[in-house]
């Protein structure tokens, strides 16, 4: 779905901000957060629901090593450890295809190489993922409210425009 289709303009951004601004007005501050959260991954699921899983899955051992980060007392090796498998998952979906064309080329395999296809916006919550990483290490970071920290890697309006928020 893009900002500018008729399925956001009509539909999915109204709906959104109907629910959020009555939600709010109520006083279900924490509900509309969670609206917020939801309406972003239904957003990031319209183009693959498969990238979903990919998505989850990142918030939850991001938070988890930010959680981790304000318990431990080797904080750098969680950090590195954070750092280190974000940018492996980055590295896989961004350069697989190009790897695989190339080591198979040099075999002369002449069969099917399979397609890795890019998900939506994985360098902007990879790299928002490891600033909140290394905010959490240098102590900048205070708040650890998951609901929160969902939101700030999902937001729809920001996933897919971009830039890293700081």
């Amino acid at each position: 779905m893009l900002f500018n289709s008729y399925e956001f303009l009509i539909f999915f951004l109204p709906l959104v901000l109907v629910v959020f601004f009555r939600l709010g007005r109520y006083g279900y501050y924490k509900a509309s957060i969670t609206w917020l959260v939801i309406s972003s991954l239904f957003f990031y699921g319209w183009w693959n629901p498969g990238y979903l899983i990919l998505i989850i899955s990142s918030i939850l051992v991001n938070y988890g090593l930010g959680i981790a980060l304000t318990r431990v007392i080797k904080k750098k090796i969680v950090l590195i450890l954070g750092i280190t498998i974000n940018l492996l998952l980055l590295g896989y979906y961004k350069y697989a295809n190009f790897i695989l064309t190339n080591v198979y080329s040099i075999y002369d395999y002449n069969g099917d190489t399979g397609s890795i296809i890019l998900p939506l916006a994985i360098s902007f919550f990879t790299f928002q993922q490891i600033s909140y990483l290394v905010d959490t290490y240098k102590g900048v970071t205070e708040e650890h409210n998951f609901l929160h920290y969902c939101l700030f890697v999902v937001f729809f309006p920001q996933l897919i425009a971009g830039p890293i928020v700081h």
